[in-house]
């Protein structure tokens, strides 16, 4: 009789990409920041990395990373979406402006 796998939760998938993405970049993990199914196969999961610690923290240097996960939880890619310093905030997007 065939095993039946168990599906991950979105936490485990969150927690196998911040490993993962951790492990790859060799930076810590500042925030997990979105998280989706990616074309129904897989999720993709955005996260904050500390790529450049500074003093006072922030002029510290942080990254937007997206990485994607097959549905087992394993990193197929990972890429570097923007770089920017802790203390500058997105600009507001409006609703009626997406």
């Amino acid at each position: 009789m065939a095993e039946t796998k168990k599906q991950l939760s979105p936490p485990e998938l969150v927690g196998r990409a911040r490993e993962q993405v951790e492990e790859l970049f060799g930076k810590p993990i500042e925030a997990v920041t979105g998280f989706e199914q990616a074309d129904g196969k897989g999720w993709t999961v955005t996260l904050e990395l500390l790529e450049l610690p500074r003093i006072p923290d922030t002029t510290s240097l942080l990254g937007t990373y997206e990485a994607t996960l097959d549905g087992d939880g394993n990193l197929l890619g990972a890429r570097r979406l923007r770089r920017y310093p802790r203390n500058q905030s997105d600009p507001v997007q409006r609703e009626e402006d997406a």
